[in-house]
């Protein structure tokens, strides 16, 4: 039996994949253009089996996600972490127990999860501009409005003089910084992230996750995050979840404030010790 969260926190929520690497968000969690997105929602996991009829990940796994918080989860390589992510995200169903956004099933994808990979995922042959606006061409957004929302997010993450590029010429991290805005743009109430900074150089990592936290800022979208770094779990995180083989061993608060000067304050080391203890890295 998994260990249900120990405290309540705060969420940001994800949309689901269409193949472009995030799913657009729509209806209520459309932007505004200005950077501010819907708010975020709850996503619950009670009792839940994950995985594959053939080959279930984790068992009896009980979570909440509030509206708002950034969860992290961390565990060991083939844990179920990816599992959980596209079990949230509605691309796989739930074997046993329930999966639920704001209190209803979670019946397959849907327009304010958005699911954003380690692989950026762009289409190539449309510029970082067009790639952002595609969810909200899907949306039915008249182009001038969508350029306009496009356009304020690439500014916002940073790539505003990039806006014209094709992937292939820009660096992975701007691609991800593209993907963050195609996720955000469309209005996602959830942001479901499966090692979106893997790939990055330590710097750029760095960058990276004070960008997105900066960008998060009063979006009020929900995140779960996936990494292997504990690092970056608790530097990201308002909770962490620890998974171990085949189950949820608990769910810990992260202390605060979110302070890279602060990695020696004693109830971060604390807590950094535990969850290195608990995961046997």
């Amino acid at each position: 039996m998994s260990t249900s969260s120990e405290t309540r926190g705060t969420t940001r929520t994800t949309t689901a994949d269409t193949g472009t690497g995030t799913t657009p968000a729509a209806g209520t969690g459309t932007s505004t253009g200005t950077g501010t997105a819907a708010r975020g929602t709850r996503l619950t996991l009670r009792a839940a089996t994950l995985g594959r009829p053939d080959a279930a990940a984790l068992a009896e796994v009980d979570l909440d996600v509030a509206p708002g918080e950034i969860l992290t989860v961390v565990g060991p390589s083939g844990c179920g972490k990816s599992t959980l992510l596209r079990t949230l995200a509605g691309l796989l169903p739930v074997l046993a127990g329930a999966a639920e956004q704001d209190g209803r099933p979670i019946g397959g994808p849907a327009a304010d999860r958005a699911l954003v990979f380690q692989e950026d995922a762009l289409l190539p042959w449309r510029t970082l501009l067009s790639n952002v606006e595609l969810p909200l061409a899907i949306q039915g957004a008249r182009r001038a409005e969508r350029r306009k929302q496009a356009g304020a997010w690439l500014e916002r993450v940073g790539l505003a003089d990039r806006a014209r590029q094709l992937p292939h010429r820009v660096s992975g991290g701007q691609r991800q910084r593209a993907q963050l805005a195609r996720a955000l743009a469309a209005g996602a109430r959830a942001v479901l992230m499966d090692e979106p900074f893997g790939a990055l150089d330590a710097q750029t990592r760095a960058g990276m996750q004070d960008l997105l936290v900066e960008v998060l800022h009063g979006t009020g979208a929900t995140v779960v995050f996936v990494t292997h770094d504990v690092d970056e779990a608790l530097f990201l995180g308002d909770r962490v979840a620890l998974l171990g083989t085949g189950r949820l061993l608990s769910v810990r608060d992260v202390p605060r404030p979110r302070d890279r000067a602060a990695h020696d304050d004693p109830a971060r080391m604390a807590l950094r010790r535990d969850v290195l203890t608990s995961l046997s890295i």
